[in-house]
C-alpha cells in the first residue's frame, strides 16, 4: 500500500474506510435480524407452551434457516455486483484499447466536469493515463477500483455469523429463565440488545443514535408483542 505524501499520520487516506464501514454496518443488521427474527419465532412459540423443547427446537431451526437465507441472499447479492464491476472493468479495457484518443478526450472531460480548467483537466487526464490509464477510467467514469474486488464468499460468511450471533441471544434470554421469567427477560434482553445495536448503527452512518436505537426498540417490541399474542391466543383456542 503506497503512502499518501503531506497525509497525517492519523487520517486513513490509504485505507477503504467506505468499504469497510459498509462491512460493519451489514455485520450490525444481520446481528439485529438474528436478534428480531428468532426471539419473534421464540417468543410465539412460548405464547403456545411453556416446554422447553419444542422452544428450544423452533429457536434453532430459526437460526439455522435464517442464517443460511441470509448467507445465501448476500453471496448471490454480491456476486451478481463482482459479475458487474468485472463486466465493466472489460468493457473499459477494451474501450482504451480500440480508441485510446478518445479515452483520453472522455477523462478530460470529466475533470473539466469537475470545474477543473481545461489546461488543467487536460493535463490531469494525461498524467493519469501515463500512470494507469484503466485505473483513471474507472475511478474517474464508474468509481471502481479494481484492487477491491466484492468477495461473495465472504459476505456470505459474515453474513451468517453476524446473524447466528445477534440469535444467540434470544434464544438463550428464553432457555435459561425458570418458565414463568421466560417472556419478560426475554423482552427485556431484545429491547436492550435492539438499543445497543440501533446506537452502534447511527454512529456508524453518523445519524441520530437516539432515533435510530427508538426505531429498533419500538419495532422489536411490536414484533414480540405480534408473535406473543398470535402464539398465546392460538394455544387459547385449543388449535394448537
Amino acid at each position: 500500500m503506497t503512502s499518501v505524501p503531506g497525509a497525517h499520520g492519523n487520517e486513513p487516506h490509504t485505507a477503504n474506510i467506505a468499504g469497510r464501514l459498509n462491512w460493519l454496518r451489514a455485520a450490525v443488521l444481520g446481528a439485529n435480524d438474528g436478534i428480531v427474527s428468532v426471539a419473534a419465532t421464540v417468543v410465539g412459540v412460548a405464547g403456545v407452551t411453556n416446554a422447553p423443547a419444542p422452544i428450544l427446537v423452533a429457536g434453532i431451526a430459526a437460526v439455522v434457516g435464517g442464517a443460511v437465507s441470509m448467507a445465501l441472499g448476500e453471496y448471490v447479492s454480491v456476486s451478481s455486483q463482482r459479475d458487474s464491476q468485472r463486466a465493466l472493468i472489460e468493457k473499459e479495457r477494451r474501450e482504451l484499447a480500440d480508441d485510446p484518443d478518445a479515452e483520453l478526450a472522455e477523462l478530460t472531460g470529466l475533470y473539466l466536469a469537475k470545474g477543473l480548467s481545461p489546461a488543467t483537466a487536460e493535463q490531469v487526464a494525461l498524467e493519469l493515463t501515463g500512470h494507469d490509464a484503466l485505473s483513471a477510467h474507472l475511478s474517474a467514469e464508474l468509481n471502481i477500483d479494481q484492487d477491491e474486488e466484492a468477495n461473495p464468499w465472504q459476505a456470505a460468511y459474515a453474513s451468517a455469523a453476524s446473524f447466528a450471533v445477534g440469535a444467540l441471544l434470544p434464544l438463550l434470554a428464553i432457555m435459561l429463565p425458570p418458565a414463568e421469567w421466560r417472556i419478560p427477560v426475554t423482552f427485556v434482553a431484545v429491547l436492550i440488545a435492539l438499543a445497543l445495536t440501533g446506537t452502534l448503527s447511527a454512529a456508524i452512518g453518523g445519524s441520530s443514535k437516539t432515533t435510530s436505537a427508538t426505531r429498533l426498540v419500538i419495532g422489536g417490541a411490536l414484533a414480540l408483542a405480534a408473535t406473543y399474542g398470535i402464539g398465546s391466543a392460538l394455544g387459547a383456542s385449543g388449535i394448537i
